[in-house]
């Protein structure tokens, strides 16, 4: 059942959330499968390694809904002996369940499970923009800003107008489209980097590498697309099913502990928000065979013609939240992005990218509507 006994209060710092549907049988609406959804239950179990007197964790959750292609059915999840738990969202719209042990005599254990319908997505570039199709201005207000990742000054200006003013690009879709292809023929995927990757545009401009992993260069298109003038954002999440359109590398089912992945996406008048996705054609190169396979390669041009304007949806998105206050935190604790289970001990901050020791896994199982 859904723990109904304990939500964080709000603060200053979190927004108390409604609890989600405790079950399947509740949702209001299921999307039908011939409509093209799929159905997956996301499992996270934490049982913390490191018992102190006070634990603090806050796990990442599927958005709630994202119009046309995901949406959570249900959610519940059991953190027993907790002082405290409950859905909160932050300052920066990132939805996380919350949770607080005082003492160590308790097992520091907490399961959620989310029931998560999804459809590939993807924006027909090649219909006439539609008149009056804009984004709201507080919208794009928030999303033509800079973050702690993603400065918009120096460096990451000069080359967003550098990448603009070559390509000739005047519209958001042309300013888009030229920077998506700047980081495809000018980046790469770096095997060696944590996780997926810290997200330090600035680092990665001027590192004289350009490489890194989706963090580092999809939040690369937003800093740049951004400041090229056009709203952008990050989409983070995690995959949670193989490919169907027979990318070895772009899918991972059943054990998705080591599956995080973020994607990006802008704002074209005329068309809404578009997909992308450069980080993984890079990936494609690198990771599709063993050793690699060129740029000129058919899959890497289907990958790379596929992931501007579409997402295949064996991915769920969390949230698109950057610069996430951890709620409760002390000493106060913040993440560039929500996209791991996040933990504080009596002894410090859990490290997300160590499964094996913070003691998390993380699970996808089809299910059938």
């Amino acid at each position: 059942m859904l723990n109904r006994r304990h939500f964080l209060q709000a603060t200053t710092a979190t927004v108390a959330l409604p609890p989600l549907l405790a079950s399947h049988a509740q949702a209001a609406t299921v999307p039908a499968a011939e409509a093209g959804w799929r159905q997956y239950d996301i499992t996270t179990v934490v049982e913390v390694g490191e018992r102190t007197p006070t634990t603090r964790l806050w796990l990442p959750v599927p958005a709630r809904e994202l119009a046309g292609y995901q949406q959570t059915l249900a959610a519940r999840f059991e953190a027993p002996g907790a002082s405290h738990a409950g859905w909160v969202r932050s300052p920066a719209g990132a939805e996380m369940l919350a949770v607080d042990w005082q003492g160590s005599g308790q097992p520091q254990r907490v399961e959620m499970t989310h029931r998560v319908a999804l459809r590939d997505r993807s924006v027909d570039l090649g219909a006439d923009a539609r008149a009056g199709l804009v984004l709201p201005a507080a919208e794009r207000r928030r999303w033509l800003q800079g973050s702690a990742l993603k400065p918009l000054d120096g460096v990451v200006h000069e080359t967003a107008q550098r990448i603009v003013r070559e390509a000739g690009a005047q519209t958001d879709l042309e300013k888009g489209h030229a920077v998506y292809d700047w980081i495809v023929a000018n980046c790469h995927r770096e095997g060696a980097v944590r996780g997926c990757g810290t997200g330090d545009v600035r680092y990665v401009l001027t590192s004289g590498n350009l490489g890194g992993k989706c963090a580092d260069l999809n939040g690369l298109f937003v800093a740049l697309t951004r400041a090229s003038g056009v709203p952008a954002r990050d989409a983070y999440g995690v995959r949670v099913d193989d490919s169907a359109r027979g990318f070895k590398s772009l899918g991972k089912s059943g054990d998705i502990t080591r599956a995080q992945h973020c994607r990006a996406e802008f704002y074209a008048n005329g068309y809404g928000w578009i997909p992308v996705d450069p980080a993984d054609v890079r990936k494609v190169v690198l990771e599709e065979e063993k050793g690699g396979i060129p740029v000129g390669d058919p899959r890497v041009r289907a990958a790379r013609a596929l992931l501007f304007g579409a997402w295949e949806m064996n991915w769920l998105a969390y949230n698109h939240a950057e610069d996430v206050a951890l709620a409760g935190s002390r000493p106060a604790l913040s993440a560039g992005f929500l996209m791991y289970p996040n933990g504080q001990t009596a002894q410090g901050q859990l490290d997300s990218l160590d499964p094996d020791n913070f003691r998390y896994r993380i699970s996808a199982r089809r299910v059938q509507a």
